[in-house]
């Protein structure tokens, strides 16, 4: 056992220097949104009778409840503080893990470097070992950070720890079932997508569960999202729920050893099955298109999903925000007058950082096809270099605006109906497509980053969560307002959206231009790059 699991230091060592800025960045800005809302909390619901009145409407409110879950202790500060992040954030945290886990085993297979890291003296498990270790031990400070940020804000210290450990728990648990599903497919693309695809269903799981009358009932139990609700942290710490994501580990983990154990380098347990005998595409672009095709639908999907769900919490707003200390600060978010077009404006804002981070995830495909060996193959066509990149650009900018546009029409359907107002459609849809330029400034960064240092894409992923930080945390943080200019998404308007919100949208226009022309001289430059 000892000899297939050597070099698994050395690979950690690496695996974590890979990852050191997108690791770093990702512990901080958990750690930082958590203790930033704990800090919110407490002006926003200052007293007992303010958090049970809220607490009432959150549990009352079926779309609420689906998408955050309950509020277990009405009178905790703690725990309402928390509900946003309790399910929604841990699903955005195990896609993180996801992602680590996939990019140490599969994705490194895929691109040959573990075969050549192989020539070596490396264990046939080293490689999943050291994976494992990177995302396990990542979920485990990220959720020590997020405690301690949480403790500092003076909240009950036994309910911050219970909190951010189950977040660590949670990430370690789905770190397991993406090392399951590193052995199972036959590219990163799959895997990737087939952890996703869980992190989904235990998301419906515990929606419905949680909506079941007094909640939670059995399929809440039956996701690792659920159980981390279920610890219940401000709101009784049931400690003991952390070992059922513990003990999922404990299962996943042996058998993803003993699958990897039972296959070749570089293939998967599936059958992988051969494509038709004559080929369908025309060129770079409908290989670009079908590239990215299945994850923008994956996307589509849950755009329209959430954005009918956020567009039927229209009706409830009020009654949510009965304080006027949290009446201002939405205000101040959304920068709407009205506390429903405030409330829908920052949920809208919302959806546009998620449709940035599809855009940047699109057009990282450059990095990932050079990596692989595919544009250079590609280049010894007639097909040029810049025609190459622009399939790919433009591939991604189109699934933006898609996103965006299916993101207007599903709130303001949902906010249609909620406020018997069919007028909302139009004047949602305005607003989300507002959103577009600032997502495409993030997809033009990235691509003038994969022109001039290629290795550095995954760095926009930092940049990202910056800016991420500045909008949601900004005025809490009394950042100065330079600083939080320095983000696209605080040029882009919201609602209302009026003639005053063009000169924006022009700008962010020409800085996306500005990126891409960079980006496109660089890449005319520079060789290829493993």
């Amino acid at each position: 056992m000892g000899e297939t699991l050597a070099g698994t230091g050395t690979l950690v060592r690496l695996g974590l220097r890979r990852d050191r800025w997108l690791l770093s960045l990702w512990i901080l800005g958990f750690a930082a949104m958590a203790g930033s809302s704990a800090s919110a909390g407490a002006g926003l619901f200052p007293d007992v009778a303010s958090r049970i009145a809220a607490a009432e409407t959150i549990n009352a409110t079926a779309s609420m409840v689906a998408l955050f879950g309950r509020v277990y202790d009405p009178t905790s500060l703690g725990a309402l503080s928390m509900i946003k992040y309790t399910a929604f954030m841990t699903a955005v945290l195990a896609v993180l893990m996801v992602f680590v886990t996939i990019r140490h085993t599969r994705a490194d297979e895929e691109s040959g470097q573990l075969e050549l890291l192989s020539g070596g003296r490396l264990g046939r498990n080293a490689p999943l070992a050291a994976a494992l270790v990177i995302s396990f031990g990542a979920s485990l400070v990220l959720g020590l950070a997020s405690g301690g940020a949480l403790a500092a804000t003076g909240l009950p210290a036994a309910g911050s720890f219970a909190f951010g450990l189950g977040w660590a728990a949670t990430g370690m648990a789905f770190s397991a079932v993406a090392g399951l599903g590193a052995q199972l497919t036959t590219s990163a693309r799959a895997a990737t997508g087939l952890g996703v695809i869980v992190i989904a269903i235990t998301y419906v799981l515990r929606a419905v569960g949680d909506l079941a009358q007094p909640g939670p009932s059995a399929l809440s139990w039956l996701s690792p999202i659920g159980w981390n609700q279920q610890i219940r942290a401000y709101a009784g710490d049931n400690w003991w729920v952390l070992f059922l994501p513990l003990a999922l580990c404990a299962a996943l983990v042996p058998v993803t050893f003993f699958l990897r154990a039972r296959r070749d380098l570089g293939a998967g347990l599936g059958e992988q099955r051969p494509g038709p005998a004559h080929g369908s595409l025309q060129g770079v672009w409908d290989l670009a298109v079908r590239l990215q095709f299945r994850m923008l639908a994956a996307w589509a999907v849950a755009v329209v999903l959430f954005g009918v769900v956020i567009g039927s919490l229209a009706g409830n707003v009020s009654q949510f925000l009965t304080s006027p200390n949290s009446q201002d600060l939405m205000k101040k978010l959304g920068g709407a007058q009205a506390l429903t077009d405030a409330f829908m404006a920052a949920e809208i804002a919302i959806m546009g950082i998620l449709a940035a981070a599809y855009g940047l995830g699109a057009v990282n495909h450059l990095r990932s096809e050079e990596t692989a060996g595919h544009t250079e193959a590609l280049l010894g066509t007639a097909t040029t270099r810049a025609r190459w990149a622009t399939s790919h650009y433009v591939a991604a900018l189109g699934g933006v605006a898609l996103l965006m546009l299916l993101t207007g029409l599903s709130v303001g359907v949902g906010a249609g109906l909620a406020l018997h107002d069919g007028s909302q459609v139009g004047r949602i849809t305005l607003a989300s497509l507002a959103q577009i330029p600032a997502a495409w400034v993030i997809t033009s960064m990235a691509l003038a980053i994969f022109g001039w240092a290629p290795r550095l894409t995954t760095a926009v992923w930092g940049l990202l969560v910056v800016f991420i930080a500045l909008g949601e945390f900004g005025v809490l943080w009394n950042a100065p307002q330079w600083l939080m200019d320095l983000s696209p998404f605080q040029h882009s308007p919201l609602l209302p959206v009026g003639s005053g919100g063009v000169v924006s949208l022009v700008a962010l226009i020409v800085t996306a231009c500005v990126l891409a022309a960079l980006g496109y001289a660089g890449w005319s430059r520079r060789d290829l790059t493993a």
